[in-house]
């Protein structure tokens, strides 16, 4: 299909539309539990067809019909609803409201200030807006720039926060709708998902939903065979603990959904809690758990070191969004008896490429997965030596919201087929393996040599005093840049090690160029919520530490 509007088939969905489907089929079975709040298939069905009729109400659905030209690759036919909300299940409610209603939601990192969070508002076109109590200063800076809204619906998180000028409670507009069934649901649809933006401005990556389905959830098969499926997996329960504004996490809710399972929040969704997410697991029997590889495995793990938990349910860890390395999977193995690791390989702008399991840190390609040369123009065979670029092809997004010319960098076609290169750097090894390096857009051109800043924070993190680790550049007379590694310690590890241990124990691991030139600790390693690293953060650290 080729990322190309206009091709639905009987294997070809819409997301809303399979929920409806499969609510109708079990209806009694709990959807969402979060918060103290516990809801069954039939009533997130009933409050999102509410939700739906509330937006429509306010003039927020479909955009009319152009004449002549059809929809650009970059353009969306939809009205954009930001979900500016931590996890709960307003948010998720957010995201299948809004496709009831033909309009798509929009992910908002709720860490943005006011600037940034406007930049996002009006890049995404939103002509309304869900958010949480306790976000509601930041968006009474913007609203005034943002001459399009037309409809505001403040959740009441107990924050305290007084209801915006012009806002609505969102309780409120829910309980005060009529539900209709959603009609006109299709697989061209669109999904949008932004990109953390941290490497430059965030972008709006838009999927038409049948694509988005198949590609990034690996959804297949018609509407009868998922809900069959649905209904024969009655014990699924799956907690994603990243948060909902970024795409691993309300990928694997969405997931769960599909499967017909029951998606699970921990207690408390505004930071990572490890005794609250391994609690919750416990109290709820999770049977998946969504992580971000070792900045969410690392502090779990010294939990249950700690504390015991009966996690008996556990059978799946899902992890994608930061390397989950060799010897953190061996821990958690020996820790969680019969666990299954699937650690994922993949982008807001690939969906799944690939994957490693517990055993291997090497990833084993999806058939859709390619490796391009070094100039985008062919595609590289097992055990060519180049380093190339990680590349989906196929049902690949559109392109990026209101963005033609990187639209065309990002999606190139190479003999005739659309591909999306994300910016990952690979070696395509003799066994069909892919030996991932690093993201492009932080690597450190160091004295004419690259190194992949994720391979040396994978062997830093090996020590076992480091808790956590971040490589940047600086710049450096004699080489251009030099590494400087920004660490943490590990809770209860005893003293710092001296630099020289440090030294010692990463070219046991690297080549001489790629050991850091410095070694500088910190109390915490900046990252986001969702356990991204802040390299702009850690550059300024390594900037302002000095030569050693």
């Amino acid at each position: 299909m080729n990322g190309a509007p206009g091709g639905a088939s009987a294997h070809d969905h819409n997301v809303a539309a399979l929920h409806e489907a499969i609510a109708a089929a079990v209806p009694d079975r709990e959807c969402i539990v979060a918060g103290g709040i516990r809801r069954t298939w039939a009533e997130v069905t009933d409050r999102t067809r509410r939700l739906a009729a509330a937006l429509s109400a306010a003039g927020v659905g479909r955009r009319p019909p152009r004449a002549g030209a059809p929809w650009a690759a970059w353009e969306s036919p939809h009205d954009h609803v930001a979900l500016y909300l931590h996890n709960g299940h307003e948010y998720l409610e957010g995201m299948l409201g809004a496709w009831k209603a033909g309009a798509v939601g929009v992910n908002v990192n709720y860490r943005y200030v006011a600037s940034e969070l406007a930049y996002v508002l009006r890049d995404s076109g939103a002509v309304a807006v869900v958010y949480h109590g306790a976000f509601a200063p930041t968006l009474a800076e913007v609203v005034g720039e943002l001459p399009d809204l037309r409809l505001l619906l403040q959740v009441d998180d107990g924050s305290g926060a007084a209801l915006l000028p012009g806002a609505r409670w969102y309780a409120d507009a829910v309980a005060d709708a009529t539900p209709v069934a959603p009609q006109g649901l299709s697989p061209d649809d669109r999904y949008i998902l932004y990109t953390g933006g941290t490497t430059g401005m965030p972008k709006g990556t838009l999927w038409r939903q049948g694509d988005f389905l198949a590609t990034a959830l690996g959804v297949r098969g018609s509407v009868g065979d998922i809900v069959d499926a649905a209904c024969s997996r009655a014990g699924l329960r799956s907690l994603p603990s990243a948060p909902f504004m970024h795409g691993a996490a309300h990928w694997n809710a969405i997931s769960a959904w599909i499967s017909g399972g029951t998606v699970v929040v921990q207690d408390d969704p505004t930071r990572l809690d490890p005794a609250d997410v391994l609690a919750t697991c416990e109290r709820e029997r999770v049977s998946a758990l969504q992580i971000v590889g070792d900045p969410f495995a690392r502090p779990l793990l010294d939990e249950l070191d700690a504390h015991d938990y009966d996690l008996s349910d556990l059978r799946f860890l899902l992890s994608g969004g930061a390397v989950l390395s060799p010897p953190i999977k061996r821990r958690l193995v020996e820790r969680i008896p019969g666990l299954r690791i699937v650690d994922v390989l993949g982008s807001s702008e690939t969906g799944r490429q690939a994957v490693s399991g517990a055993e291997s840190s090497a990833f084993r390609p999806e058939r859709t997965a390619v490796v391009l040369s070094e100039d985008r123009t062919r595609r590289l065979a097992p055990g060519d030596d180049e380093v190339g670029w990680l590349a989906q092809a196929g049902r690949v997004p559109l392109g990026y919201l209101g963005d033609p010319a990187r639209t065309a960098a990002t999606f190139p076609v190479v003999d005739g087929i659309r591909h999306a290169v994300a910016g990952d750097r690979v070696r395509l090894l003799a066994d069909g393996t892919i030996d991932l390096l690093g993201r492009d857009s932080v690597t450190i051109n160091t004295g004419g040599e690259k190194v992949f800043a994720e391979e040396v924070e994978q062997v830093l993190t090996a020590h076992p005093a480091v808790g956590d680790a971040v490589v940047a550049g600086r710049p450096s007379e004699r080489w251009g840049s030099e590494i400087v590694a920004v660490m943490s310690s590990r809770s209860g590890a005893g003293p710092r090690p001296s630099d020289d241990e440090m030294r010692a124990h990463c070219r046991r691991s690297l080549a001489g160029y790629k050991v850091p030139k410095a070694f500088c600790w910190v109390d915490e390693v900046v990252r986001s919520p969702a356990g991204k690293a802040d390299y702009a953060w850690a550059r300024s650290v390594a900037v302002g530490a000095g030569t050693p």
